[in-house]
């Protein structure tokens, strides 16, 4: 398979999704970015705006395993993992897994359960495996989290600490629909006469994981590489930010800036395909200094204005 093939299949898999999602292109390409980076992401927006739907959406039309746990202050680390549990009649124990072994997990309103627990997601995303009683389990591949948390509800919740955050390749909005969007969703259900929304499978896990290796394939020259590192370089450096973003960061602009000019049918990147994706894989990188967060100045704007100062390379 070769990036020309990603555009192809991609399209299938966003036009299948697309018949539950209304007016969300632009989102669900860069959910469907991550996918194919192999990453993980945080859904940081307000209730009711198909958080859920769009995860079981992907999992549904990318033909894999799907799980949800919802995260509440009492949930265990082993109510994500699994635990060893005796068997009577085999007199031993067994592992009953979690539902973290899937390859599609929504963990909702992570940020409601405590620090113990969301570490327990820690090494399943960046490992892809789980350690239990010494013994390691590898995950099924592909293996991608969808965090969802509300970001004006904060009343029992633990906010999530900067490691983890920083395991999400994007964190990304979704944001209210349009007039003719919102009309479109109420006519839809109308419509089919029914809550549940029915999408066919258009991929199976082979598949996704050979998209993924695709990516691979992307060319990246030096200068459009030299722009990614002095982007991230540079939110290090401004007045604003205590920490800038990490090597991670640049690695999560490289990853995504390939996924998403294989996705546009090109098997090189361009500069606009790092501009396009650089606030959801930088910002939530990026922390501030106590006066101008206190201002109520947000790690966004601070991504933009950096995209904005920095000189764009010419790429032939």
């Amino acid at each position: 398979m070769n990036p020309g093939d990603v555009a192809l299949e991609g399209g299938k898999i966003l036009d299948q999704v697309a018949t539950a999602i209304v007016g969300k292109r632009n989102v669900l390409e860069k959910m469907l970015l991550a996918i194919l980076c192999d990453g993980h992401v945080l859904i940081e927006d307000y209730p009711g705006l198909a958080k859920t739907l769009m995860a079981k959406s992907f999992a549904t039309a990318l033909g894999c395993a799907f799980k949800r746990v919802q995260f509440t202050p009492d949930l265990l680390p082993a109510d994500i993992t699994g635990t060893y549990i005796f068997d009577r009649k085999a007199s031993e124990f067994v592992l009953r897994k979690g539902p973290v072994f899937t390859n599609v997990l929504l963990a909702d309103e992570i940020n409601r359960a405590p620090p113990k627990t969301q570490a327990a997601l820690l090494e399943a995303m960046q490992e892809r495996q789980t350690t239990l009683e010494g013994e390691t389990h590898p995950l099924p591949r592909p293996f991608v989290v969808f965090a969802t948390q509300n970001p004006i509800e904060y009343e029992g919740t633990y906010p999530l600490p900067e490691a983890q955050v920083d395991r999400f390749l994007m964190r990304i909005d979704v944001g209210y629909p349009t007039r003719e969007q919102e009309k479109e969703v109420l006519d839809r259900r109308r419509a089919r006469r029914s809550d549940d929304v029915r999408i066919e499978p258009v991929s199976n896990p082979p598949m996704v994981l050979a998209l993924q290796a695709a990516i691979e394939e992307v060319h990246v020259d030096d200068d459009v590489e030299r722009y990614i590192v002095e982007i991230a370089t540079r939110t290090r450096e401004h007045s604003q930010v205590e920490v800038g973003a990490s090597p991670r960061g640049s690695l999560a602009l490289l990853k995504l800036g390939r996924a998403r000019a294989a996705l546009k049918g090109r098997d090189y990147v361009v500069p606009d395909d790092i501009k396009e994706i650089a606030v959801e894989a930088l910002a939530h990188r990026v922390l501030l200094k106590p006066d101008p967060w206190i201002k109520g100045v947000r790690t966004a704007s601070i991504v933009r204005e950096v995209l904005a100062a920095v000189p764009v390379p010419k790429v032939e």
